[in-house]
């Protein structure tokens, strides 16, 4: 059931990250972190202090970054670059399809900030089109993890992946309940199994559509909840056969609606067993300064919201 699911505390999935990195980097002396002065937003503090030999201060200069980070991967280094999502896509996107993604280059864009949670900042470094800027680039990995713990996972389990990978997480602190274990790039997770809808979530939405679940298993439906933490390549089979079996789907994710998750989610339905879907995310539009909760609330991300897509959807199907 899903009120079994409980939150053990809350951490930013940042510091997951910055967790993950010291691990890998005590397993591997390939792993190298490059920041564009963002040492301390992308909690590399811990792996400045262990492996000052391995980290590699590159200024506000984010292009400049990515390149030395491709050239890196000729001597078989495995950099990991840092700083906010909006500037680890949106600024740098020419120097990540031609010296990363083209030539498939083994470096490890690590986006921090990312989506409406990132709240007061505003709407200048909300970005809400990373997802689809990522996704659509051959060779590129993109994951979005749903919590610290598989943040760190996520982490530790790309240093070990060959090729290209975009890992986006967040700064706010955010509930605890996922199990490291279960994370394995490229396979979804099961948070529940059900028959009246599925809800597909990616990020910190994952937790929000289980809440959205419990309230939806309250009213006597029976809801199954997926943790799509890897967008590209997506684990087709699972989206497929939860379709088989609910014949109607939501999607939630902080990101636009257009080019994200929902995206991937609508082509496998369309190409394989097409059924009603819902879209939970932001429509076409910037975000704002304000905090996490007002945001996602304003833009349509809250637990209600989830609620009334999933009621919609399962109307739509019956009728």
């Amino acid at each position: 059931m899903l009120k079994d699911i409980q939150s053990t505390g809350k951490k930013d999935t940042r510091s997951g990250f910055g967790d993950g990195i010291v691990e890998a980097a005590r397993k591997n002396s390939d792993v190298v972190a490059l920041t564009a002065d963002l040492a301390g937003s992308l909690k590399l503090n811990q792996f400045i202090k262990e492996f000052p030999e391995r980290f590699i201060q590159c200024g506000i200069a984010e292009a400049n970054m990515i390149g030395i980070a491709a050239g890196l991967t000729i001597g078989g280094k495995i950099p990991f670059t840092t700083t906010f999502a909006n500037f680890s896509t949106g600024r740098v996107y020419d120097q990540i399809r031609q010296s990363v993604a083209y030539s498939g280059k083994n470096v490890k864009i690590c986006a921090s900030h990312a989506g409406l949670t990132l709240g007061e900042d505003g709407a200048t470094h909300q970005i809400l089109e990373d997802i689809g800027l990522m996704k659509m680039l051959p060779h590129m990995t993109v994951i979005v993890p749903c919590d610290y713990n598989q943040t760190k996972a996520a982490t530790m389990a790309i240093a070990e992946f060959h090729g290209p990978v975009y890992l986006r997480f967040g700064r706010p602190a955010w509930p605890i309940f996922s199990k490291p274990e279960d994370f394995v790039i490229g396979k979804a997770q099961y948070f529940s199994e059900g028959t009246d809808v599925t809800l597909f979530a990616c990020g910190h939405m994952v937790w929000n559509a289980i809440q959205a679940g419990v309230a939806l298993e309250e009213k006597g439906l029976s809801v199954e909840v997926i943790n799509i933490h890897t967008i590209k390549p997506l684990d087709d089979e699972a989206v497929i056969n939860s379709l088989r079996k609910t014949r109607c789907a939501v999607t939630v994710e902080e990101h636009n609606i257009i080019g994200g998750l929902g995206d991937a989610i609508a082509q496998v339905a369309s190409r394989n067993f097409p059924v009603p879907i819902e879209f939970v995310g932001t429509k076409d539009t910037f975000g704002e300064s304000g905090t996490p909760d007002q945001l996602l609330k304003k833009y349509g991300l809250d637990v209600p919201d989830i609620i009334a897509a999933a009621e919609k959807v399962i109307a739509r199907k019956n009728g």
